[in-house]
């Protein structure tokens, strides 16, 4: 298999076919602004198969009923196939989402390994206090839609679909239409894998036939990461038919300088964790940072040294640090945001503009804004891009305040050169993730969020939940010994 897949197709079935009706979706590089792809737009009848094929996939098909050792070696077999052309990959995502390709994204086997050797959760005989006998197992949820974001569309395709198909659950998978390329070499190599049709389906689809997704019978449960609005909305549309949901949502995510840190690494640090990561595009990014109001100004120019040595350029450079937005419709947003800042009062200490020499593409300057406070615009809403507001605190209690006052409680950060110290501050925001003195994100810990940010767990073994229901099988009393 060649990870450059000549199918743009919609993968249904286990084959690749053209829509119902001919659409078809150009795909821009964000670097260069040119067309680098062109692929399947599904519509209402495209998707209403996929869901036909997942079901069938489920009830009478083999997957839910294969051995977990079998269903195991399928997954790490796909892993295998796509990890031989994992530098490809790497040029496909790179292109499509205009991330720098250091990140190696397309190098993903080991998270198929790690979910692939996921413990599902026994069969427990249960002894009430009466006496009474209850068989608990945990089933497959059944037929799964995944529904991902543009921004990092492999890496949060493999959170929902692994430990999705390792229960036994069939999917079909919405690639965002903005960034879809990644979807095909990922379907070629589950069916290379020896996965069996109707498993796995991949359908890039329009608002319409994507609704139908979320909303149908036929689907038990919907998996969608992204903005907290449409969250809302598939959240309402599942609700129909009460079926289980997972939401991981927006972000706001603060992170916390005590007034004991080194800022030779505290400061490209915290800028990593937050305009940086993933080029800002990411919803656990730290974009209110949190400074001890009398080294506030020490700090903004550590912050604003760090933002003078940022590489901003081509992805595919391995010396670049920040890549483009993924489109001119996002860039005009993250621009916008800006603006609003100022408006408000807020002043930049550095960026707020487009890179000099930098023709083409769709590039945004690293942006600090500071003479903020936790009431703007700038440091409420999610702005998805290189912007970070810093805000001053005056003492630890109301630095905690001010982190948990947010609609959003998805990431956080707390940086301090007393590691006890940062973990008792970690332990009073109200956030799924808190690092102290790291981002704390790894495949084997459970990410989600409070509040707005989202319902349920992805990463880790509790990811497992997502996707199993729990039976109880009430057994006979023991007969009476003869």
């Amino acid at each position: 298999m060649t990870t450059a897949s000549a199918n743009t197709g919609l993968f249904i079935d286990g084959g690749w076919r053209a829509p119902a009706i001919e659409r078809w979706l150009d795909v821009d590089s964000p670097s260069t602004e040119e067309r680098i792809g062109r692929v399947a737009l599904g519509g209402v009848a495209d998707m209403d198969q996929a869901i036909a094929a997942a079901r069938r996939a489920f009830d009478s098909g083999p997957w839910p009923r294969v051995p977990l050792e079998e269903r195991r070696t399928v997954i790490r077999r796909a892993g295998e196939i796509l990890d031989a052309g994992a530098d490809e990959l790497d040029r496909i995502i790179t292109a499509d989402t205009g991330v720098i390709i250091r990140y190696r994204l397309g190098h993903v086997r080991d998270r198929f390994e790690y979910n692939a050797g996921l413990c599902l959760p026994p069969v427990e005989d249960r002894v009430a206090p009466n006496g009474a006998v209850g068989r608990i197992v945990h089933e497959p949820v059944g037929v799964v839609a995944a529904i991902v974001p543009w921004n990092a569309p492999m890496a949060l395709t493999l959170s929902k679909i692994l430990p999705a198909l390792l229960t036994g659950s069939t999917v079909i998978l919405k690639p965002p239409r903005e960034t879809p390329l990644y979807a095909y070499p990922l379907a070629e190599a589950f069916a290379e894998a020896g996965l069996p049709a109707g498993a796995f389906n991949v359908v890039v689809s329009d608002r319409e036939a994507a609704e139908l997704l979320v909303a149908h019978r036929n689907v038990d449960h919907v998996s969608f990461t992204g903005s907290s609005d449409t969250g809302k909305r598939i959240g309402a549309l599942a609700s129909q038919r009460v079926k289980t949901v997972g939401l991981e949502l927006g972000g706001k995510s603060p992170v916390i300088l005590l007034d004991d840190v080194d800022l030779a690494t505290a400061a490209p640090a915290v800028l990593g964790g937050g305009m940086l990561l993933n080029n800002g595009e990411a919803c656990a990014a730290w974009t209110r940072i949190l400074v001890p109001r009398r080294r506030h100004d020490e700090m903004v120019d550590a912050f604003c040294d760090v933002v003078r040595a940022v590489r901003i350029g081509d992805p595919f450079d391995p010396a670049t640090d920040l890549g483009p937005m993924v489109s001119r419709s996002h860039r005009a947003k993250v621009e916008g945001y800006i603006a609003f800042a100022q408006e408000e009062g807020a002043k930049l200490a550095i960026g707020g503009g487009r890179p000099t020499g930098l023709h083409h593409g769709w590039y945004v300057e690293p942006t600090l804004i500071v003479a903020a406070d936790n009431s703007m615009r700038s440091s409420r809403e999610e702005i998805f891009g290189p912007v970070v507001s810093v805000i001053p605190y005056n003492d630890e209690a109301e630095a905690v305040r001010i982190a948990n006052d947010s609609d959003f409680g998805l990431s956080a950060g707390v940086f301090s050169a007393d590691v006890a110290r940062g973990v008792d501050i970690a332990g009073r925001i109200r956030s799924g993730t808190v690092g102290v003195n790291n981002l704390g994100f790894n495949v084997a810990f459970p990410f989600g969020g409070y509040k707005e940010s989202g319902i349920g767990r992805q990463h880790g073994p509790e990811s497992l939940f997502e996707y199993l229901e729990t039976k109880t099988i009430g057994l006979p009393a023991a007969l009476p010994a003869a």
